[in-house]
């Protein structure tokens, strides 16, 4: 398989890309890796498996030489550009090229489907993204592409995988989760793309449901 990661520098895309490169489950992993400042993996790019890609989500004709011969795209980071710039960017490369296989992040609150205390600050402190990481998802639902939105809780760097995954019309579990178990999930579906498929998953430590605010 071979894979695209954009903004491949933030903490989850390394926690994947360590994992891709270390477990023999992903021996047959090939990884194109594109960030702003590609010397920031230089490390990685000695590895015969990685080539690395100097741009961002904003241009057009780099992304559209990085998705070429791809089988799958994560994009690493979420969406809150005022025009959703980087989702019609990302499906109109992928469509060119003739990639069918997406992981989008975004973040939980996209349905009103987190409840109680915790889902009202949530709200409020999302308010500002909200309507673009919104407008995201439903570009991704409507593109024909076999999608997956991740919707986040709000992160901490515990080391452990623990989380509980929902779905699009199910009540959001917990409020917090750890960066490895985002991973975890990402790579649940580089091994075996049917997993999430056309559809958007809620993850969280489900110990943290009931918490008014963040778990770290």
């Amino acid at each position: 398989m071979k894979l695209l990661i954009a903004a491949a520098n933030v903490q989850i895309a390394r926690i994947v890309e360590d994992r891709i490169l270390n477990e023999s489950t992903f021996d047959d992993v090939e990884l194109t890796l594109l960030l702003r400042n590609s010397q920031r993996l230089s490390n990685l790019a000695k590895d015969n498996r990685v080539t690395v890609v100097e741009g961002s989500l904003d241009n057009e004709s780099v992304l559209n030489k990085a998705v070429a011969g791809q089988d799958m795209v994560f994009v690493a980071v979420v969406d809150h550009t005022s025009n959703n710039a980087w989702t019609k960017n990302v499906i109109t490369a992928m469509k060119e090229n003739g990639v069918q296989r997406v992981i989008f992040t975004n973040i939980l609150g996209l349905y009103d489907e987190v409840p109680g205390e915790f889902g009202r600050w949530n709200k409020q402190s999302v308010m500002s993204g909200l309507q673009a990481a919104i407008n995201s998802d439903k570009l991704l639902e409507e593109s024909g592409l076999d999608y997956t939105t991740l919707r986040l809780p709000w992160l901490n760097d515990r080391d452990e995988v623990k989380y509980v995954l929902t779905h699009r019309n199910d009540q959001y579990n917990g409020v917090s989760g750890s960066r490895q178990s985002i991973a975890d999930v990402v790579l649940k579906i580089v091994a075996d793309p049917t997993v999430g498929s056309k559809d958007s998953l809620g993850i969280a430590d489900p110990a943290t449901q009931g918490e008014d605010r963040p778990v770290y």
